[in-house]
């Protein structure tokens, strides 16, 4: 167990999926557009993406990525393709 809720019931669905999806690690990347703001993308385990932007406190960007991706507001398509384009070659969740 750690410190992060999220990364827990992250490991304990992961541990209970199918086999085909047991070595699944989603890719987050995040952006600050000012030091209390973040955007965070990841991606999903059927192969899409989706990003978020919200408000946080600014004091640790590594815990509060995990927030901004449980609370914050899912961005629209075309402003998340331009922040990330490195999931060009990537469908974006519905």
């Amino acid at each position: 167990m750690t410190d992060n809720p999220l990364q827990d019931l992250h490991d304990a669905l992961r541990d209970s999926s199918p086999p085909k999806y047991k070595n699944f690690e989603p890719v987050i990347i995040r952006g600050a557009l000012a030091t209390r703001v973040l955007v965070v993308a990841k991606t999903r385990i059927e192969g899409t993406w989706a990003a978020y932007v919200d408000a946080v406190p600014g004091v640790n960007h590594d815990v509060e990525q995990y927030e901004v991706l449980e609370y914050g507001t899912k961005l629209p398509e075309q402003i998340a393709r331009f922040l990330f384009p490195m999931f060009a070659d990537k469908e974006y969740a519905r």
